[in-house]
């Protein structure tokens, strides 16, 4: 067998899956060849809860593929690694030479062995003792840690080859997008949605977003904002398809005639109302927000209960029990933040009621929605709804 560097992916909790774990395989896979496209032509194949991505010619871009790697769902670890022969004068020659950079760096070590192909000659014990004296032989300056070692030498033989890499690094982990169905995010240029999408899309679900924009009043670099982040997320999610969803006559309409202590609450049920059509007609099965518990006044319980019961479509609300930094250590993990805070306004911050009704009644709401011409105003905003696919940025 002729040498070749690959990465390895370890599967994450769809190795805990039963009779279906096959269909997850294959959407990760699936997922996983789509996002290295860009990357040149691969191969790939799954065994004992490792996939393996080989370059299918010398213009591949490894380094680039593996960082794409970290952010593909249902992967908890992936690491470059050396494919060679199964043959322990092979191993004990490459190691040090594929590992060198990393050796030479590194001042503790320990070799860690994984023998999956019980027919090869050394049980992974005397692989490790084998290969550890090897490496201190040749690094003298390397001492053995087990417990906390600077660099983890790993030796996996498995059927068909043997592989050696250094420290595994963290993977995305969550679910293979798309393998949970299709939800629609309701998203903002804040915080909050995009690191909603971000988590809902770890569980396996496929994410539509719905914009609200409300010229004159906000922007085009406000919606070049949503774009953004939205590239962002698909880094990790797979191209995003963005509905714009035109809002400005809507909430001018709410402003002229209700109440302005229900603005908010209103302006909320409509929102919920279109995007329920846009997910209804991109066959989602859900809603989702960034809403939390109590962080402003559509967000008390009462304001939430009022919002619910505008659509029949189940809401997930992945932050609800997060407070703001919990929400903010996500977001720079994602790398969304200093793009949610770039201050261009977005269409919740247009007409906000100095004192929003903290306790809305949801006959006042009703109410309230009855002064509007609310089917003809609902009906032009989805007729007038732009859709373009957002891709990773």
């Amino acid at each position: 067998m002729d040498m070749k560097e690959v990465i390895l992916l370890k599967n994450g909790e769809i190795a805990l899956k039963g009779l279906n774990r096959r269909s997850f395989e294959d959407k990760m896979i699936k997922n996983l060849r789509y996002r290295l496209s860009r990357f040149g032509s691969w191969q790939f194949s799954a065994a004992q809860s490792t996939v393996t991505a080989i370059p299918g010619d010398d213009v591949a871009d490894l380094d680039a593929a593996a960082d794409a790697c970290g952010k593909v769902f249902g992967f908890v670890g992936y690491s470059k690694a050396l494919m060679t022969d199964k043959d322990m004068d092979v191993i004990r020659a490459v190691t040090g030479d594929y590992l060198e950079d990393a050796l030479r760096a590194a001042k503790t070590f320990k070799v860690c062995a994984r023998r999956a192909d019980k027919k090869f000659p050394f049980t992974s014990p005397e692989i490790c003792m084998e290969m550890g004296g090897v490496l201190l032989s040749r690094f003298p300056h390397l001492s053995v840690d087990v417990h906390n070692p600077d660099l983890t030498v790993n030796i996996e033989v498995r059927d068909r080859a043997a592989f050696i890499h250094g420290n595994q690094l963290k993977g995305a982990g969550g679910l293979p997008t798309g393998s949970a169905g299709k939800a629609a995010v309701l998203i903002s240029g804040g915080i909050d949605s995009p690191v909603a999408a971000w988590m809902m899309a770890k569980r396996g679900l496929e994410i539509e977003a719905v914009h609200f924009a409300s010229p004159p009043y906000t922007s085009e670099r406000a919606e070049k904002k949503v774009h953004d982040l939205l590239g962002r997320v698909a880094q990790y999610s797979g191209r995003i398809r963005l509905h714009v969803v035109p809002f400005t006559e809507l909430q001018e309409a709410i402003r002229d005639n209700c109440p302005e202590e229900l603005f908010t609450i209103l302006m909320r049920r409509y929102m919920m109302r279109i995007a329920q059509t846009i997910a209804e007609q991109n066959d989602c099965g859900a809603l989702i927000t960034g809403e939390s518990v109590g962080q402003v006044a559509s967000q008390t319980l009462y304001a939430l209960a009022c919002t619910d019961e505008a659509v029949s479509m189940p809401v997930f609300r992945p932050l609800i029990g997060m407070d703001k930094n919990e929400v903010i250590e996500i977001s720079r993990r994602i790398d969304t933040f200093e793009l949610s805070i770039l201050p261009y306004e977005d269409c919740c911050t247009v007409f906000t009621p100095k004192h929003p009704r903290t306790h809305p009644k949801l006959y006042y709401v009703q109410q309230a929605e009855n002064l509007l011409e609310s089917e003809r105003l609902c009906s032009e905003a989805i007729a007038g709804t732009r859709t373009l696919t957002i891709r990773a940025h």
